[in-house]
């Protein structure tokens, strides 16, 4: 199949639900008797699949939730209340749900009027609670329909932040402006593990596999890396 040409470890599904449930199962596996657990969250359909299977009775009396701090990916800017906001779909259909102490989520402040200073705020803080570079132990990220994840897009600035763990990002469609983590961070992690649905992301998967978009140069430099595909997703690049 080939989408064994991915890098790293390809796992396939039937469909999205069997996917959530795969990658609730394996962060289960990763966040085990660990003295604190550091998780970058994703934004979109598939994710909010995975964060409500961690919250269902399967897993949520599994993991020792005060172990857990929560980081994001990216962020749109909005107000975290925002329908829009990926701090609003994690914290409903997950953090609202579970017992993370409060002090441990830690969302990216993009509704701030200076998304810059909002940016340098969030490396300080990942740097602060995980080191230099940050290791985080789990990265979960999407994939968009021109490969771009988290908020880094085709052909913009923050693909080429090499000083810092997180910067402006630009995306082309509304909202525009983001915060998005930066590659250095994203290549710092423990894990990283892609969650891609549908047969709409055939192109992108193949970009990954060409290594000619965003999302192939996510590559852990002391760390694994996960490719969690549904049968629609696969079968669109075999």
């Amino acid at each position: 199949m080939s989408a064994g040409r991915l890098p790293g470890e390809v796992h396939v599904l039937t469909d999205p639900i069997s996917v959530a449930a795969a990658v609730a199962e394996w962060i289960t596996t990763r966040c085990v008797g660990r003295a604190g657990f550091r998780i970058a969250c994703a934004g979109g359909s598939t994710p909010q699949f995975l964060y409500e299977a961690l919250a269902s009775s399967t897993f949520r009396d599994g993991i020792e939730w005060e172990r857990w701090h929560v980081f994001f990916g990216d962020e749109r800017a909005v107000p975290p209340d925002d329908a829009a906001s990926n701090f609003r779909l994690v914290h409903d259909s997950l953090l609202a749900r579970v017992p993370i102490p409060a002090h441990q989520v830690h969302r990216m402040e993009a509704e701030r009027a200076d998304l810059d200073s909002a940016a340098a705020d969030y490396s300080r803080l990942l740097e602060a609670e995980a080191g230099a570079p940050p290791r985080l132990d789990v990265v979960l990220l999407g994939l968009g329909t021109d490969g771009h994840t988290a908020s880094l897009f085709p052909g913009t600035p923050a693909l080429d932040i090499t000083d810092a763990w997180a910067g402006r990002g630009l995306a082309p469609v509304a909202p525009c402006d983001r915060i998005t983590l930066t590659l250095p961070v994203l290549n710092a992690a423990a894990h990283v593990a892609f969650l891609v649905t549908g047969a709409s992301k055939a192109h992108a998967l193949r970009g990954v596999i060409d290594g000619n978009v965003p999302a192939a140069r996510v590559r852990p430099h002391d760390g694994d890396l996960h490719w969690f595909l549904d049968s629609t997703a696969a079968h669109s690049i075999d």
